[in-house]
């Protein structure tokens, strides 16, 4: 039996392929990629809902994250880094709580921060949940989050020196002497 689901609040009912449509639309060449993948569960495999992963010019991925509010609430989960040549790869993990359809759409978008510019502008405003993974992310990459007003360290000791970025993979990172093996 197929449930029929109208929308609250005016908007739109949207499944992962279709807000996937959407943003290109609305983004156009700031969505740099876009990929869609089927979640299933279930005895019969049924797909039970979508994720997105794609990758957003760095300049967009404010305007890109205000936007997705427009599509229903917005949970934020973590920020993922990865050091990648002479950038950092910040990935932002989302999920889209569509209350009309009693679902979700997971959201995983990746920016390129270039590391001779290290800032991106905080999502604290929006999401203060998103403060510790800034803070976190700030302290083991080593990229300012422009707006974020606590820049405090989170898992480092206080007296760490904070030219030393513990995930970093380049000159930034852990040298030799700082490492030490555990038994």
């Amino acid at each position: 039996m197929k449930i029929e689901r109208k929308p609250q609040f005016g908007k739109a009912v949207m499944d992962g392929p279709a807000l996937a449509d959407a943003l290109k639309e609305k983004f156009k060449e700031a969505v740099l990629s876009l990929e869609v993948r089927e979640r299933r569960a279930g005895i019969a495999n049924d797909v039970c809902g979508h994720d997105l992963w794609l990758e957003i010019s760095t300049q967009s991925f404010r305007p890109f994250l205000e936007n997705l509010f427009t599509y229903d609430f917005v949970n934020f989960h973590v920020i993922t880094g990865d050091d990648v040549e002479d950038n950092v790869i910040l990935s932002y993990h989302f999920s889209l709580f569509q209350r009309d359809r009693g679902g979700r759409v997971g959201v995983t978008a990746a920016v390129k921060v270039p590391k001779n510019d290290l800032s991106m502008p905080s999502i604290y405003d929006l999401l203060p949940g998103s403060e510790y993974s800034e803070r976190e992310t700030r302290e083991t990459f080593g990229v300012d989050f422009v707006g974020l007003p606590n820049k405090g360290l989170v898992f480092l000791p206080e007296d760490w020196n904070e030219e030393i970025k513990p995930l970093r993979r380049d000159s930034a990172g852990p040298s030799p002497e700082h490492i030490r093996e555990l038994d």
